[in-house]
C-alpha cells in the first residue's frame, strides 16, 4: 500500500473542504486559478521536451478564471466565446512577429494546453456557480476521485487484464471498480443533499451521471497518461508525494467538468 499516496490524499481533502465550504465564489476561482497555473507550468514543463510552447500566453490565460464571477453574466458566454479566436490571434501573431522563430508547432502545443488546462479548469468554476453549486460541485469531486480512488485498489489487488499500453498499470477490473465506486459515493452523498439540504434529485440519474462521469474522467487520465508517455516522464512533477504533480491529481476531475456541467443543468 502507497503510504505516501494515502498521507498526501488524506492531507489534500480538508483543504479543498475548507476552500469550498468558507470560501465564496471569488475565493473558489483564486484558488482554481492557482491550480491552473501550477497545471499549465507542468504541462509545459513537459511539452518542452518537444517544442517551444508560447507560454506567457498560457500563463496569462489562467488568470481569466478569477475573473469569471467578477465579469457581469450578460457578457460571460459573448467573452468566453470570443476567446478561443482571439487566443489563436495571439498566437499566430507570435509567429508573424517572431519571423517563424515561434512555430505551427509550439503554437499547437500552446493552444491544446490552454484548452487541456485553463477551459477545463473553467467548468469547475462554472459548476460552483450554479444554482446550488456548492452542493453540485461535490458529484464531479466525487466522480473523479471515486473512481481514482476504487480503480486503484480494485486494480492493485484483483486486477488481471491489462486495459491499455497507454497506462500499464491500470487494467479492466480497475476500471469496472472505478464506475462502481464513483456510484456508490454519489449515490450516498445524494441521500445526503436530499436529506438535509432541501434538494430532490433522482438517484437513478444521478447513477447514470456517474457512470458518464466516471469512464470520461477515466479518458482524462488516459490523456494524460499519453502526453506523459510522448515526451517520456513518469509523473508531472514532484508536487504532491504519491501524486506526482497537480496535473497528475486532477487530470480525471478537469476532463469530466464539462461533462459534469452539462449534465447538472439538466437536474
Amino acid at each position: 500500500m502507497d503510504i505516501k499516496r494515502i498521507t498526501s490524499g488524506l492531507l489534500g481533502f480538508p483543504l479543498v473542504l475548507i476552500i469550498i465550504l468558507l470560501g465564496n465564489k471569488i475565493v473558489v476561482d483564486v484558488a482554481l486559478t492557482i491550480i491552473a497555473l501550477l497545471s499549465m507550468n507542468e504541462y509545459f514543463n513537459a511539452v518542452k521536451k518537444v517544442a517551444n510552447p508560447v507560454m506567457w500566453v498560457g500563463y496569462a490565460s489562467c488568470f481569466s478564471i478569477a475573473l469569471i464571477h467578477v465579469v457581469p453574466q450578460e457578457y460571460l458566454n459573448m467573452i468566453v466565446t470570443l476567446s478561443v479566436p482571439t487566443i489563436l490571434i495571439i498566437l499566430f501573431a507570435q509567429v508573424i512577429a517572431t519571423d517563424m522563430k515561434t512555430t505551427f508547432k509550439d503554437i499547437s502545443y500552446t493552444f491544446l494546453g490552454i484548452f487541456y488546462v485553463v477551459f477545463f479548469i473553467m467548468f469547475v468554476a462554472f459548476i460552483n456557480g450554479m444554482p446550488n453549486g456548492n452542493i453540485l460541485i461535490w458529484y464531479a469531486l466525487f466522480a473523479a476521485w471515486g473512481t481514482d480512488i476504487f480503480a486503484y485498489f480494485i486494480g492493485k489487488y484483483f486486477g488481471k487484464h491489462k486495459f491499455s499500453k497507454v497506462s500499464p498499470k491500470k487494467t479492466i477490473e480497475g476500471c469496472f471498480g472505478g464506475i462502481v465506486g464513483a456510484i456508490i459515493l454519489m449515490i450516498a452523498y445524494t441521500y445526503v443533499a436530499n436529506t438535509y439540504w432541501g434538494v430532490n434529485y433522482s438517484y437513478v440519474f444521478i447513477a447514470g451521471i456517474g457512470i458518464i462521469l466516471s469512464l470520461v474522467g477515466q479518458i482524462g487520465d488516459f490523456a494524460a497518461s499519453s502526453i506523459k508517455r510522448f515526451v517520456d516522464i513518469k509523473d508531472y512533477s514532484n508536487l504532491i508525494p504519491g501524486h506526482g504533480g497537480m496535473l497528475d491529481r486532477i487530470d480525471s476531475l478537469i476532463f469530466l467538468s464539462p461533462f459534469a456541467y452539462a449534465l447538472f443543468t439538466l437536474l
